[in-house]
């Protein structure tokens, strides 16, 4: 009977590009036992490149320690699967020549499969491993490879907080109301709180519609406790199958006397605390938040998300402020870099936090940022921002 192998391959990198690596795993199909393990960093290279890389990787294994065996690749890359099954055309340079590669060294008849990213664990778990420096290169049992789990499920179903296991937020803007069209202040809690226009709730469906598309690695959906971020995460929760939890450390800045004012009415009526306001971090408007207070609100929020859903990905439905607060976090950079980012309605950012094994302490990375569903214009693009 001749014998029959899957390999597990993923990639990652941490910035996109960024410090990038691979994990592979062959397994004997019958009894799921891990026959090798590969895990080695790459360098800067793309999410991409790190998956071809493992895909490669892990049919090399398959070469040199079952050879003559029918091989299934298993990877949670869409990409990856359509494009080495001959589905999808590759445009990417650096992966025609790795696509070339795994070509060449692929066992006639190996077939590819799209998996569930949570049935692709224990390579995720590698690559992590091998960017935080647990390991680097071949191992084989006896060298400290465990045999598999007796399913998928059971490997899926523990504890993802392991050295180097990410927890990944989808950073999803509100969409417009009838503040945010006309350029009025519009607070938190305390402030006046319109809902989503007709426009604000087609982008929340649209936005939504898109995230479907990651509908098998969401695992919870999170908002501000705020009327149009709720409205915009319940379009998302709803398209996902997920509930809705609340985090008020995400809710919008308080404006405080300014909510509901345009930018040119503030500065005609109090001029001094608004310039004021844009040169100190520290200065409030009169009844509201600095953005030092605000930061502080919403880190205690992202420390109390990072607990609870620690390994996992999360979508955050929140505000301009708190967004790029995060953003700035995760950057290392000054909180006024606020002043210089551009966010658009229901526009989707995200960002990973990874601990680190030797200290653990939370490293965060910025995945890519400003992002908007496709075939969506923003504000600009219709004369109106």
């Amino acid at each position: 009977m001749t014998r029959r192998v899957v390999v597990e391959a993923d990639g990652g990198s941490r910035g996109n590009p960024g410090p990038a690596s691979y994990g592979a795993v062959l397994r004997d199909a019958a009894s799921g036992a891990v026959l090798a393990e590969d895990a080695r960093t790459i360098g800067v290279a793309t999410n991409n490149v790190a998956e071809y890389s493992g895909l490669v990787a892990g049919l090399a294994l398959a070469v040199e320690h079952a050879p003559g065996a029918v091989v299934e690749v298993r990877m949670d890359s869409k990409l990856v699967v359509e494009q080495m099954s001959g589905r999808w055309k590759i445009k990417h340079a650096d992966m025609k020549v790795l696509a070339a590669e795994a070509a060449a060294i692929a066992p006639e008849g190996t077939t590819y499969t799209w998996v569930p990213r949570a049935e692709n664990a224990h390579a995720d778990r590698l690559a992590n491993e091998a960017l935080d420096g647990v390991r680097d290169g071949v191992s084989l049992p006896g060298d400290g490879v465990a045999d598999a789990p007796e399913s998928a499920a059971e490997e899926a179903s523990s504890p993802a907080t392991g050295p180097g296991e990410p927890t990944t937020i989808v950073l999803v803007r509100h969409g417009v109301t009838p503040h945010t069209t006309g350029r009025r202040f519009s607070g938190g809690l305390g402030g006046d709180n319109p809902a989503l226009s007709e426009e604000g709730r087609e982008q929340a469906a649209e936005v939504a519609a898109w995230l479907v598309e990651l509908k098998e690695s969401i695992d919870a959906v999170v908002t501000s406790p705020v009327r149009r971020t709720r409205e915009t995460a319940e379009a998302v929760a709803s398209a996902l199958g997920l509930p809705l939890t609340e985090e008020p450390g995400f809710a919008e800045m308080e404006f405080g006397e300014w909510d509901g004012m345009t930018f040119t009415e503030v500065a005609e009526r109090d001029q001094e605390r608004m310039e004021a306001w844009f040169a100190d971090m520290a200065v409030a408007p009169p009844g509201g938040e600095s953005f030092l207070e605000v930061r502080e609100r919403v880190l205690a929020g992202l420390d109390r998300l990072l607990d609870e859903h620690a390994g996992r990905t999360v979508v955050v439905v929140s505000h301009v402020t708190p967004i790029k607060t995060l953003v700035a976090h995760v950057m290392e950079a000054p909180l006024d870099a606020l002043f210089r980012m551009e966010l658009a309605p229901a526009a989707v950012s995200v960002i990973a936090f990874y601990p680190d094994p030797r200290t653990g302490e939370r490293r965060g990375s910025l995945r890519f940022f400003n992002a908007l569903a496709p075939g969506r214009r923003t504000l600009r693009d219709t004369g109106r921002w």
